[in-house]
This record gives C-alpha cells, structure tokens and sequence, in this order.
C-alpha cells in the first residue's frame, strides 16, 4: 500500500463550486423568505392544535339536541 507522502499532491476542489455567482444581499433575501415561510407553516399547525383542543369554542356551537 502506497504512503501518504508517497502519492502525488491533488488539488482540492471544493463541492460546492458556484461561490461568487450570488452576492450576500440575494443570499441573506432569500433565506429571510425561506424563514418567514417556515415560520408561517409552524404558527399554522399550532393555530389549527389550539382550534382542536379547543372545543368549547362559543363560535362552534352544535345546534341543541331534540329532545
């Protein structure tokens, strides 16, 4: 088996490759609409949680039963 110092030296490239085609000011727009998308999923699922536990709400009232 060939020894580290024995190979030849390999440049390294990195994986990703595409640095310099998008400036920090796109960058960080991009990823503050990725957050804001996330974060209105995330009060989305708590909303629709808190209207299930909830139901007692005055708004979703059944019609009374005939007796």
């Amino acid at each position: 088996m060939a020894k580290d110092e024995d190979r030849p030296d390999r440049s390294r490239v990195a994986a990703n490759d595409n640095a310099g085609h998008v400036s920090p000011t796109e960058a960080d727009a991009a990823l503050t609409r990725i957050a804001e998308a996330i974060g209105r999923h995330i009060a989305r699922e708590h909303i629709r949680k808190r209207r299930e536990a909830n139901d007692n709400d005055l708004g979703r009232q059944l019609p009374p039963a005939d007796s």
